[in-house]
């Protein structure tokens, strides 16, 4: 055993606060817990624990591993956090915690994402196409939006034309005419209630068109191209099965009916305006080639119900720079992530 010279009484309670000092700056600023080991007999110098929890720190420790420092070990290890010895997470410990903190004292406010109470339940809040309640957190936010994550028939997605299955296919029999509605700006997009008798017939039945509304930048994609805005046409038939038309919309030549929606524009979230009697229809807004991609998918925005029949117009329509700017104004982007196909079949009408 080699030999220890013992240590005047007061080096030895300087020795003892120091290492107090180091473990407790440790446990406020590693993500993880801190657990001091000591080998008998030697016990570390003041200079060998600070050393260890350098290395620790520069190496990088994951939030759910434990920090040992070793007497006369030379090294500080991360090990599992499995087993007995697990302890829960100290939130105030997290690099998130410590950044908010941070621009808290310096007067200035932290990002939303960095001050999120980690004991307060997400779906709390209600969706959103950006930050913690984004798409990739839909599906956990309440129960019924289950279907966003667990779905196997999701939209919107992306139109591979070399993998389509193409040839002839019924066209669809549009019946708009001039109706009431009316528009809402929803918290999500801007919405156009429509108050009238229009609709399609497709496979056999004929669909009432509901609403329309919009999304910017366009949430279907063709192999791989995403075009700057669409408008979905929410038909349902006597059933109650849905059936949406989706229409692109590119920069170009103002169009008229677009013109004549954005007039009455709302001005925020949950402001509703009226059109003037029978001043809206939407035959000014379908292309002239009727052609059209076909698949089963979902709604677009929880809860995600599947089994909606898609039919992508594959022929764009314009609309002016100005039309396209005052809707990005408001939603500068709405559009849900394109969603895997899960060998769903994709019509391309021919």
């Amino acid at each position: 055993m080699p030999y220890c010279s013992p240590l005047p009484a007061a080096h030895r309670m300087a020795h003892r606060n120091l290492l107090a000092l180091v473990l407790a700056v440790t446990a406020m600023f590693v993500p993880a817990t801190v657990i001091a080991q000591t080998q008998a007999p030697a016990a570390p110098t003041p200079k060998e624990i600070g050393d260890q929890v350098r290395r620790a720190l520069a190496g990088g420790v994951a939030r759910d591993k434990e920090l040992t420092v070793g007497a006369g070990s030379g090294s500080a290890a991360a090990g599992s956090a499995t087993g007995p010895s697990k302890r829960p997470a100290n939130p105030r410990a997290s690099r998130q915690y410590i950044r908010a903190r941070a621009a808290e004292l310096a007067g200035r406010p932290p990002p939303m994402e960095e001050i999120v109470d980690p004991a307060r339940p997400v779906g709390e809040a209600h969706w959103a196409y950006h930050g913690i309640n984004g798409p990739q957190a839909w599906g956990m936010l309440k129960p019924e939006y289950a279907t966003c994550a667990t779905g196997q028939r999701q939209s919107p997605i992306n139109i591979d034309e070399s993998i389509t299955l193409r040839g002839p296919a019924e066209a669809i029999q549009f019946a708009y005419g001039p109706s009431n509605a009316t528009i809402v700006n929803n918290g999500h997009t801007v919405q156009v209630d429509m108050n009238g008798d229009n609709g399609i017939f497709v496979r056999g039945s004929r669909f009432h068109l509901i609403q329309m509304h919009f999304h910017h930048p366009a949430e279907e994609q063709i192999n791989f191209r995403t075009y700057a805005m669409v408008a979905h046409l929410v038909h349902r038939n006597h059933l109650g099965q849905l059936a949406v038309v989706a229409v692109l919309l590119e920069p170009g030549e103002a169009n008229p009916v677009i013109d004549h929606l954005w007039t009455y524009m709302p001005l925020g979230k949950d402001d509703r305006v009226p059109f003037p009697r029978g001043s809206v229809d939407l035959t000014g807004l379908l292309p002239k080639d009727p052609l059209y991609y076909q698949f089963m998918g979902s709604l677009t925005t929880p809860p995600c119900t599947e089994d909606v029949l898609w039919m992508v117009l594959k022929q764009p329509v314009t609309i002016s720079h100005e039309q396209l700017r005052l809707f990005a104004q408001q939603f500068p982007n709405n559009a849900r992530p394109v969603q895997p196909i899960n060998g769903r079949v994709v019509r391309e009408a021919r």
